[in-house]
């Protein structure tokens, strides 16, 4: 079959488009938008349905998940698992089944990295609480979030685009539980190989002693006392810093004058004789600061800490993800302190502090830093620059009545469209105006809660796997798959889907995976004659089973900094258990969903 112009200009179009997926160069999201405009200028989809993708049901139920998952996040869950799992002890064991258990399960009814987000910072309190490396839990718990999206219709974005692409062979689209006979037990078999032997595998990075954090603060803070011969009486805290001379810098963390005292004192605070400053310096930067204002050093008399994590103010450890606009920047350039009211005291890298001045530091995706401020400025700073919390000083006690409210929700948008009394869209859409007018999610936490990335992603390429399909492009592809699968069963075929779709996975976004080779399965079924279903569940499973690299997932690369992975160390748990969700999913996937056109359903 000869290849037509316009055949050859999708294939271009989508080779460009999966190298710079790999490339990484470029967000995956102006990629997308990049190869939808070339497809129209191409002719090969016409203007009134360049956009549609946009509109389409798996686009607006994935947006309406993601609101409700910030719902589930806002009203305490995070609190109440963190009570409920504290309990676990220190065994490592059941700190894994317990842990990789509670993520698969959440990740089953919310967006698996809204689920990571939640029991991440838990996981790390409960290894350093033990003494243990985080590495041993971490990404374990990152794999059990891709796992636990394989049970329910909106686990996962793959799944709610595979079940919009089962309309289009003609039949309903798959319901919310059409997954979970497939997914549940993969779910659960991957669950069980992660906690008996799989964790084994995870490299164990340096460990800290229990009583030791990632960051000694009281190191680097000491006692200064402000002497009435001193430049700086009279003087506000900024004229402070500015006074440590250039190359060098020096954070005023707290204020202790007579009985009061004053954690994170505010720039223009006037400094009185007498007054005794907490001062976040290296050694080399507080003599700097001492030699040029006069002040007197005093010994900290271990109440720092005290101080510095009050009531009204805490101490947060964050990372910064691929998505925040931080990394190339300083703190300097930040002005953090100045407008947003937060002190950045330190930041690690790679599982060690660093020891260069943080304020010249330039941050990089992964960077954890340790943020001392108000819980409104911090949660303002982590949205802002959209950072993860990891772990704070102490964990803090949910409402019970808030939970119960948001899960009452979430439970009535799945029974809705479980029933087929709604479309899934409009229940989930219902749903998430529920939070809304409940209170669980504000008007601002609408439009910060859903990824954008994701969805510009999948509302471009949707329109890029319609012209794989109306240019005959998807039939060329089947046909060649058929060629090679000349002679084995399709059993046998299933299987190689499955595991292609895996490998493609795991260097281009779940999503885009889901979208390319949903159409060219479908057409490759009718080629052999037999039904789509299980093509399309093999889809579906590949699609959500990245477990080979940190980019394959945003799940697996936001752990990769705080467990101290490298990019080679996923393949050692990864693929046995992709072995495993292989040996699984097949065989149920041929009783679940017959082969035999009569198994469409």
């Amino acid at each position: 079959m000869p290849v037509t112009f316009d055949q050859t200009v999708v294939f271009v179009i989508l080779l460009a488009t999966l190298v710079l997926f790999v490339w990484g160069r470029w967000r995956y999201d102006l990629v997308a938008v990049a190869a939808l405009v070339l497809v129209f200028i191409f002719g090969l989809v016409p203007a009134d349905q360049a956009f549609l993708g946009f509109g389409h049901p798996a686009v607006i139920t994935v947006g309406a998940v993601l609101v409700l998952s910030r719902g589930l996040l806002n009203a305490g869950v995070v609190d109440v698992l963190s009570r409920l799992l504290s309990k676990v002890g220190t065994r490592l064991t059941a700190q894994m089944a317990t842990l990789t258990g509670a993520v698969v399960l959440c990740s089953s009814i919310m967006n698996n990295v809204g689920a990571l987000a939640l029991l991440m910072p838990v996981a790390i309190w409960m290894s350093r609480r033990s003494g243990r490396s985080p590495s041993l839990l971490l990404m374990p718990l990152a794999f059990g979030s891709l796992i636990g999206g394989l049970v329910t219709l909106i686990g996962t974005p793959p799944n709610i685009i595979i079940a919009a692409y089962r309309e289009e062979t003609g039949a309903p689209p798959f319901g919310m539980f059409d997954f979970a006979p497939v997914g549940a037990a993969v779910a659960i078999a991957g669950w069980l190989f992660i906690t008996m032997l799989g964790w084994r595998l995870t490299p164990q990075r340096e460990s800290r002693n229990a009583t030791e954090d990632l960051f000694e603060i009281e190191d680097y803070i000491s006692e200064v006392i402000v002497p009435a011969s001193s430049r700086l009486v009279g003087k506000t805290i900024f004229d402070l810093t500015s006074k440590t001379g250039k190359g060098t810098e020096a954070t005023v963390v707290g204020l202790a004058r007579g009985e009061c005292h004053i954690p994170a004192p505010s720039w223009y605070e006037e400094i009185q004789a007498g007054d005794i400053l907490m001062v976040e310096a290296t050694p080399e930067d507080l003599k700097a600061l001492i030699d040029s204002t006069g002040l007197q050093l005093a010994e900290c008399k271990g109440d720092c800490k005290a101080t510095l994590g009050s009531e009204e103010i805490r101490l947060l450890e964050a990372v910064v993800t691929m998505d925040s606009p931080l990394p190339g920047k300083t703190a300097a350039h930040l002005h953090l302190r100045r407008d947003y009211g937060v002190n950045l005291l330190a930041i690690a890298r790679r599982g060690h502090r660093l020891k260069s001045r943080i304020g010249q530091t330039e941050f990089i995706i992964g960077d954890i830093l340790l943020l001392q401020g108000s819980d409104e400025a911090l949660q303002t700073t982590l949205k802002t620059f959209n950072c993860l919390p990891l772990a704070e000083r102490k964990l803090r006690i949910g409402e019970p009545r808030r939970v119960l409210l948001a899960m009452g929700i979430f439970a009535a948008a799945m029974l809705f469209s479980a029933a087929s009394l709604l479309p899934v869209q409009i229940a989930f859409t219902a749903a998430a105006v529920a939070m809304v007018v409940a209170g669980l999610v504000s008007p601002a936490d609408i439009y910060e809660s859903i990824d954008w990335p994701v969805i510009i992603l999948l509302g471009a390429m949707f329109p890029l796997g319609q012209a794989l399909e109306s240019t005959g492009a998807a039939h060329l592809i089947a046909a060649q798959l058929l060629q090679v699968s000349n002679g084995i069963s399709p059993a046998a075929t299933v299987a190689i889907v499955l595991a292609g779709t895996m490998l493609l996975t795991n260097v281009v976004n779940n999503a885009a995976a889901a979208v390319l080779m949903a159409p060219i399965t479908i057409t490759l079924a009718k080629g052999m004659g037999v039904s789509p279903d299980p093509f399309l569940m093999a889809v579906a499973v590949g699609s959500a089973s990245a477990f080979l690299t940190p980019v394959g997932h945003q799940s697996n690369a936001l752990v990769m900094a705080p467990g101290g992975y490298r990019f080679g160390d996923y393949w050692r748990l990864g693929l046995p258990l992709s072995v495993v969700v292989v040996m699984i999913a097949v065989p149920l996937i041929l009783f679940t969903w017959p082969l035999t056109p009569t198994g469409l359903r």
